[in-house]
Parts: C-alpha cells; structure tokens; sequence
C-alpha cells in the first residue's frame, strides 16, 4: 500500500498547521528519478499507507492501523523515529530476522531511501510510516478499537534534529509530551533508547527520561559529564552494542561533539493514568 499524501496546503491545512509545533524540517521532498524508481516498485511491500489528516504528516484521528496485518505476523516490535537512511534501521532488522521493524520517517526522501536500503539488503522484516511521530504514534498505537497493536519492545530515537539555536529548543521532538506518548507505545519494561551529539539536547533528554514518571533511568547519577548544564547530573548509559555508527553519529564525531546515550526502561505504575496512545 502506498502512503497518503497532503498536497499543497490550503487555507484550512495552513489554520490546522498555525500554532502546531513540528520537530522536522520540511527540507526539498524531491526524491531523483533512482529513489522514484524505488518507491514505484516496491512502496506496495514496505510503506504503510494510512488515512491522511488535514495537515501535511498527519493521520486521521479515527485511524486503524494494524501492525501484525502489515507485517503479516505477530512478533516482537521496535520503533525507530527518524531512521535517516535507514542504516541503523536495516542492520538491526537482519540481525533480528524474527522482529518487526517500524520506521517513523516525516521526509519523504527519507522514506525512499528507507526502502532503498531495506531492498538492496533484502530486509522484509522493516515497514515505514511516512507521518509525523508525535502526531501518529498516540493513533497507531491507542487501545481503543477493535485490533489493538502490540506494545513496542524497544523505541529508538537515535540524532534527532537538534534544533540548536535557543529559540528552535521548542521543536526538539524528546520533551515531556512526547515522552508519555513513548510510554504508551512500549510495554512494560521495554526500553526507550536515544543518542546526540549536541551537549544540550543530551542534559535535555536526560532531565526529560528523570522528570517522567513513566520511566526510570538505569544510569541515574552514573557517568556525569563536566559540563552538564541540566536539570540532573549523570544519567548517561554506555554505547548501547547494537547502535551501529551511521553518518550522523560520524558526522558529530568530525566537528568535535561528544556523543551521548541515554536509556529509559518503561516502568509498572499502579492507578496508572490514560497515556496518549491508550
């Protein structure tokens, strides 16, 4: 199935848009005749195609999207938002042949080269959702209908945009909004993985993980960096062994930033309250 797309905004697209704060940039969307030949010829095997909303990248409201109907099994699941090229994407699905690999991806040539690189390696194992994750998960991944998705196992948000400058900070996807819209996506005990290189966004996703009832950090205190202007010091997990170096991390390395991870372990709360996505 082919992914619905929003075309040009009109008037009411742009008065659903006015005050919707987006983690993405809409960058150039044109995809170049190699990945438009892609995605002819094989977006029907991996893109997940959806009922559009009004704006751009979202989802209709009442959507049902069923994941083991997609993936054409039921097995454990990991959510990547924002897989770039898909390098880490691919490699984790051909190391795991028996999960089902779910990429969240807004930029259109992001999706095709996605699916580029799970063709070329031969990873059935991977679907995509061209939408804006935090508009989309709370929908795909609600309890409320008749064919509920399974819990993710692990949810990954590895070199999210760091939108650097101060006055951007509000678009960084990882905030306390979207870390309750994580919880309700991962079962109990799952895991929620995230990298940066940019110093700020680390202390930030860190003091997010401490803040949110819903998780707990394994590395609390532990592995405190000098600089740490945030909220907490420590906190910041080792490299996890299944992060492959993709450009992004190769990319910080070269301009002399330091690289972060951060694990958050979803936790069992009694009277737990209604989560986005349940």
């Amino acid at each position: 199935m082919v992914a619905v797309k929003v075309g040009g905004e009109s008037q009411a697209e742009r008065n659903k848009n006015y005050g919707r704060i987006i983690s993405f940039s809409r960058r150039g969307s044109r995809l170049g005749d190699r990945y438009e030949k892609v995605m002819e010829m094989h977006a029907d095997d991996y893109v997940i195609s959806y009922p559009g909303g009004l704006a751009q990248t979202t989802i209709a409201d009442d959507a049902v999207i069923d994941l083991n109907a997609e993936f054409g099994r039921e097995a454990p699941l990991v959510v990547e938002i924002g897989p770039g090229s898909g390098e880490q994407l691919v490699s984790s699905a051909l190391d795991r042949p028996e999960w089902n690999f779910l990429a969240i991806e807004a930029w259109a040539p992001g999706v095709a080269r996605c699916v580029n690189a799970a063709v070329r390696e031969g990873a059935d194992n991977v679907r995509i959702m061209e939408v804006d994750a935090a508009q989309a998960l709370p929908i795909i991944f609600r309890t409320d209908v008749d064919t509920p998705n399974p819990r993710a196992r692990e949810v990954w948000t590895f070199f999210p945009d760091p939108w650097p400058k101060a006055k951007h900070h509000k678009r960084r996807i990882v905030n306390l909004d979207f870390a309750r819209t994580v919880a309700g996506v991962l079962q109990v005990g799952g895991v929620w993985r995230m990298a940066t290189d940019w110093d700020h966004y680390a202390w930030q996703m860190r003091d997010v993980v401490t803040d949110c009832p819903y998780f707990e950090n394994p590395y609390a205190g532990k592995n405190i960096d000098p600089a740490d202007e945030g909220k907490y010091q420590g906190g910041f997990a080792p490299r996890w062994r299944g992060r492959i170096m993709t450009r992004f991390e190769r990319r910080g390395i070269q301009a002399g930033r330091k690289i972060h991870d951060i694990k958050a372990v979803r936790r069992e709360m009694l009277n737990e309250p209604q989560l986005p996505g349940k």
